[in-house]
């Protein structure tokens, strides 16, 4: 297993020195920020953030995400066009020798919190999830008001996109995630680059809008679509353990198994509710995430990928972008690799 960090680029407050100073973090997950959905990223881009992060002592093992266009996801003519883009994407990444490329297939919105600062009882803050007030939220100013992403949209685009959905239900849903992957994943096998998809965050529908890899099922369902070591999963903890129901270590057996867990993201959070949730500390006692489970699952089915702790609260009066500040992050890496090094039977956790 390697251990690896969220980066965001220059415009990240937590610089990669400080990142190299955590024990044991070795690869840097990134990508390119300033490139608009759906067109080609460039080498020269490319090149230079793999440059970067190999000048602070570490190399990068992760591109999350290249985005996938809405046109891609409803099916529209367009769609052709955008994934030759993403094809040549894919071409680029893997030529700089990346190995693992994590996306989504969530319509319009990426991962969504009603709360991006909940006070919980020791002080700390943390990212919350609540049906309710997700309700109560007003698109009429577009998606300002909830956490940023690769896309953004006015009123009048979001009004537009969340009329053009109306006429995709789950199925269309998986028919263009078809179409999608029997395209890309030929250009992915042939630069040795593994596709990861992403859970939906949460799992299931919000604001009306279908979601679809949200638990087992889908996940079978998923990797027969296109039947290929590279047509994997990024199997995070977080997003499939907001459902009860989904047996998180016996989904690592299961997808672990058939080698299709490519990146793992480690997040702990407390279910407080029908689809509702707030996010933990990492270590299992403190959530609703079997932490140890879930890592032996990894060993016993030899997961040797990149994992990276996902999420982490605001401690220690830190301030920076919800969810990715340095302080918890780091103790969830130390944590993680003190449970994989205690699973492993031997000191250097292999």
């Amino acid at each position: 297993m390697e251990m690896t960090f969220r980066w965001f680029g220059e415009a990240d407050p937590i610089p990669l020195s400080h990142i190299r100073q955590i024990p044991g973090v070795t690869g840097i997950v990134s990508a390119l920020y300033d490139v608009a959905v759906g067109e080609a990223w460039p080498r020269d881009g490319l090149d230079r953030l793999a440059q970067r992060v190999d000048d602070a002592g570490l190399h990068l093992s992760v591109i999350e995400s290249v985005p996938v266009h809405e046109d891609i996801k409803l099916g529209r003519p367009a769609r052709d066009r955008f994934i030759e883009n993403y094809a040549e994407s894919i071409r680029r990444i893997g030529e700089i020798g990346v190995r693992v490329l994590c996306y989504n297939f969530m319509p319009v919105f990426d991962w969504t919190r009603t709360d991006l600062a909940l006070r919980l009882d020791d002080g700390s803050t943390a990212l919350a999830y609540d049906d309710g007030d997700l309700s109560r939220i007003d698109l009429s100013n577009g998606t300002g008001d909830l956490p940023g992403w690769a896309a953004a949209y006015d009123a009048d685009t979001l009004t537009a996109l969340l009329g053009a959905y109306r006429k995709v239900d789950e199925e269309r849903l998986w028919e263009n995630l078809a179409y999608f992957l029997t395209a890309i994943v030929p250009v992915a096998e042939s630069v040795g680059l593994r596709m990861a998809i992403h859970p939906d965050d949460p799992p299931w529908r919000i604001f009306g809008l279908p979601r679809i890899i949200t638990d087992a099922a889908a996940l079978e369902r998923l990797v027969k679509l296109v039947d290929s070591p590279v047509n994997g999963i990024t199997f995070c903890t977080g997003s499939l353990g907001a459902n009860p129901d989904n047996d998180l270590p016996a989904m690592v057996r299961r997808f672990g198994k058939l080698g299709r867990i490519s990146f793992v993201h480690a997040r702990n959070l407390k279910v407080t509710g029908r689809h509702q949730f707030h996010e933990t500390p990492h270590p299992g006692k403190f959530g609703d995430v079997d932490m140890r489970g879930v890592l032996l699952a990894l060993r016993e089915t030899g997961f040797d990928g990149p994992m990276r702790p996902d999420h982490g609260r605001m401690i220690w009066g830190e301030h920076g972008r919800p969810g990715y500040g340095l302080y918890d992050r780091a103790l969830g890496a130390t944590y993680l690799q003190g449970l994989w090094e205690g699973l492993s039977g031997d000191d250097n956790g292999e």
